[in-house]
């Protein structure tokens, strides 16, 4: 269905190619997971794939690539669009329409599909992809899961013989995206839909995926095969893979059903050095830098916040979790002063900021928001963090850009143009230019967007650093890995309110929609990392762990 062979491609001004000699077989029916560190090229490889590279971009390349039969880069896109069906990473790029069942339709309508078999088409997609409560809504009042739904559902109703999609659970709570992953699963196992699907968080979609391609970092050749094969010589890995390496489980479980006899067989081996949870820190008694008390917001007639309270300390992260559209955005923006909320108060060190303005309170607050192109403006990325320091006024910056950029990762691309780099690269020049004010409150939505697990270890580790010069950070996220790992409280939102808070190891173990791979694998414990679980196991555990190494 999809061939590579010694496929290079270079973009136009690029000192170094995207893709370098790859050579890629993937067959009729297959559900493919690509995978990699950010900035490996996997956007770039599913673009081959329908010709949008080089047709839209311009470049250099060799070798070939044929798909279902037809070479994209001869044919192009406007050919490949009727047997690939494409989802991009943000799904508003790909909107034209205000409306949910419009847009799904537009592409239907384009095609002259007859209008009976038009509207069932677009009701089995809806209702596949559980949008059909949705179907009036205008675009602009969805949240951003709901938004990649859409996208989604718009690129089945033309029935694809192949589906590509780049990071389609980005965005999605953990429900959400289970459903997403199944409606695909059932297309391409009832149907023979192969799909092509990248994405960063592998526990979520490697339990579907009958083969694995890794691109590595520049300089290695992709490893492709079945998962359990390719994860054996890959670095990347879920918390179940990396638990299952490091205590040499064979063959390695991909799925927390899989590991549980494991698990449950680690625990008795290790018998009675087996140790608790680490201790829930200590309730923190620093100054209260953000308080929210009974904040209501209403799009229209639709209440997205009720009545909510939360607070962030000096120094602390908190975790804002909640499916999709259950306010999580929304609060972030009524702290900002983008949304104005229909009652209740907002203070920031005491002081209310209800009525001030967003320029105002960015001078002490630093937002990121779902969508960092909203943030980038100039030519290069060490020109982005200047532009905020510029327009706070700050003629010595707080922190070094350079030295900012060097703890992002992002020190060698300094002069390179933002927009032109991969999504969680982006994500990472958003960030920088938040945060090079220091400000004292940090408001992270989604921030690991894009980002592969290096990444995010490093995000935990300078989120750590900020906290310990005194910051406090807001954090919305539906990536409960990354809470487990970074969050000293969690705030859950259902509907517009706070339906609980506390401690991690309190909120995410008993709530089984956020919790992670290890709460799962090993209920009652308290562990919610790799490395307590490590830790509780005790001397077994690292024997194994440094022997494997």
């Amino acid at each position: 269905m999809i061939h590579l062979e010694r496929f290079s491609y270079t973009y136009p001004g690029a000192t170094h190619p995207a893709l370098d000699g790859v050579t890629l077989d993937i067959e009729p029916g297959e559900f493919a997971l690509v995978t990699g560190p950010s900035g490996a090229g996997k956007s770039t490889l599913l673009r081959c794939l329908n010709g949008l590279v080089p047709h839209f971009t311009g470049g250099t390349l060799g070798g070939t690539v044929t798909v279902a039969g037809h070479d994209p880069v001869t044919e192009g896109p406007q050919t490949l669009s009727r047997t690939v069906g494409f989802v991009f990473q943000d799904a508003e790029a790909q909107f034209v329409v205000d409306r949910v069942e419009d847009e799904v339709a537009l592409a239907l309508e384009y095609r002259a599909v007859p209008l009976v078999e038009m509207r069932r088409r677009v009701g089995q997609v809806l209702e596949l992809l559980g949008l059909t409560p949705l179907r009036d809504r205008p675009l602009e009042t969805l949240s951003g899961g709901e938004k990649q739904r859409v996208a989604i559902a718009a690129a089945l109703a033309l029935r694809p013989r192949i589906l590509v999609l780049d990071e389609p659970t980005s965005q999605l709570d953990p429900r959400s995206a289970e459903e997403v992953l199944s409606a695909l699963l059932r297309l391409n196992r009832d149907l023979g839909l192969t799909v092509v699907l990248a994405e960063h968080r592998l526990e979520r979609v490697l339990p579907y995926a009958d083969r694995l391609v890794c691109l590595p970092a520049p300089g290695a050749l992709p490893l492709s095969g079945p998962p359990r094969v390719v994860l054996e010589q890959a670095d990347l890995a879920s918390p179940l893979v990396a638990l299952g390496k490091a205590l040499g489980w064979d063959p390695l479980p991909l799925t927390v059903k899989e590991g549980r006899s494991l698990a449950e067989e680690a625990v008795a081996r290790a018998g009675p050095q087996v140790a608790d949870a680490p201790p829930a820190a200590k309730a923190r008694r620093s100054e209260v830098i953000l308080r929210v008390r009974r904040v209501s917001f209403a799009y229209g007639d639709l209440l997205a916040l009720r009545e909510a309270n939360l607070t962030v300390r000096k120094g602390e992260l908190v975790a804002l979790v909640g499916a999709n559209g259950s306010g999580k955005t929304t609060l972030l923006k009524c702290v900002v002063g983008l949304l104005r909320p229909r009652q209740g108060e907002i203070e920031l060190a005491g002081e209310s900021v209800v009525d001030r303005e967003t320029a105002e309170i960015c001078r002490s607050v630093g937002y990121l928001p779902q969508q960092p192109d909203d943030l980038l403006f100039a030519e290069t990325v060490l020109e982005e963090l200047a532009v905020t320091l510029r327009n706070h006024g700050l003629s010595v910056p707080p922190i070094a850009p350079r030295k900012l950029l060097e703890r992002l990762g992002l020190r060698d691309l300094e002069a390179a143009y933002p927009r032109d780099l991969s999504v969680g690269q982006r994500q990472r020049v958003a960030l920088g230019a938040v945060t090079v004010t220091a400000p004292r409150l940090l408001l992270l939505d989604e921030p690991t967007r894009g980002m592969d697990y290096g990444a995010k270890q490093a995000l935990v580790r300078l989120l750590r650093e900020w906290q310990a010069e005194g910051a406090g950070v807001l954090l919305a996220t539906h990536d409960v890995e990354l809470v487990a790992r970074a969050a000293d409280r969690v705030v859950v939102l259902e509907r517009g309110r706070v339906v609980a808070a506390g401690q991690p190891a309190e909120v995410l173990s008993t709530a089984p929609v956020f919790a992670p791979q290890m709460a799962r694998l090993f209920p009652g414990t308290g562990w919610l990392t790799v490395e307590q679980v490590l830790a509780g196991l005790g001397k077994t555990a690292g024997r194994a762990m440094s022997s494997r190494r």
